[in-house]
């Protein structure tokens, strides 16, 4: 049975050196000595500071790290579609010296998720987790899974799944993308509850609540026009034809144009 969400409810799983100052050879320099001026040295460009530097074994020692410093660390080199600027997909990004690479590889799963929408039905069902009744419920499926194990050393990328990410997809279909450190997610890590249009975090991005700690990033698209969407999740309606919810109409007249009558402003009539 479908489980409630924020405006949505998820239902079942399926699917250095040093110098020394030199001494003159010559002794001291003669009154007609030509004093000849150096240029000033350029200044060195800044260099990024490492926060994972390479030690002798030219590695970054993580044989001791906790679940929170690896999700830290995959944070820093995984791009999510729409934090990848060069193309679409997801990313590995190696910086050598910056982020690594790792003495030791970390096992971290990329999972697509396939979310269909549809209009909650009724009152029956179950409420969310603020009390209130959900305005739709949303079927989650797994589309595509991608395990890497990687230490940072070398570029990967991964591409998007076409008909998930396709410009034409139903209105009631959504995208969700899960970055986990380990194995991959089981139905009880997935989340209860995603919105529609609801909260967003600092960078502009829908929040999603996983069940799980060792998530270490999540990139939400959300349906185009779930309010056309029936119960089952299959459009009814042409989404430009039904406004979305709590939308305002645009125009300002109940007709195309205004009139506009002189006798209406100087009060005076026809003959």
């Amino acid at each position: 049975m479908p489980v409630a969400s924020a405006l949505a409810a998820a239902v079942l799983f399926t699917g250095g050196c040093s110098s020394a100052h030199g001494t003159s050879l010559s002794g001291d320099p003669s009154e007609s000595a030509t004093e000849v001026s150096e240029p000033p040295s350029p200044s060195p460009t800044p260099s990024l500071t490492p926060l994972y530097p390479t030690g002798a074994s030219g590695c970054h020692d993580n044989t001791w790290w906790t679940a929170e410093e690896s999700k830290d660390w995959v944070r820093l080199v995984i791009d999510t579609p729409k934090e990848n600027y060069v193309d679409e997909g997801v990313s590995v990004v190696s910086l050598p010296g910056y982020n690594g690479p790792l003495c030791r590889k970390i096992t971290v799963q990329v999972e697509f998720w396939k979310l269909v929408y549809g209009v909650a039905d009724g009152a029956d069902g179950e409420r969310l987790s603020n009390g209130l009744r959900p305005s739709y419920y949303f079927d989650i499926r797994r589309v595509k899974r991608v395990e890497l194990h990687t230490d940072g050393g070398v570029d990967q990328k991964i591409a998007l799944p076409a008909s998930l990410y396709a410009t034409d997809r139903s209105p009631c279909e959504g995208a969700l993308l899960s970055i986990t450190v380990g194995k991959p997610l089981t139905s009880k890590e997935l989340p209860k509850e995603v919105g529609v249009g609801g909260q967003v975090d600092v960078s502009g991005r829908a929040t999603v609540d996983f069940r799980s700690r060792r998530v270490a990033d999540y990139e939400l698209s959300e349906p185009s026009a779930p309010q056309v969407c029936s119960p089952d999740g299959k459009p009814t309606a042409d989404p430009a034809d039904v406004p979305a919810p709590g939308s305002q109409p645009t125009d300002l007249y109940p007709t195309p144009e205004s009139s506009f009558d002189l006798g209406d402003v100087f009060g005076t009539s026809a003959p």
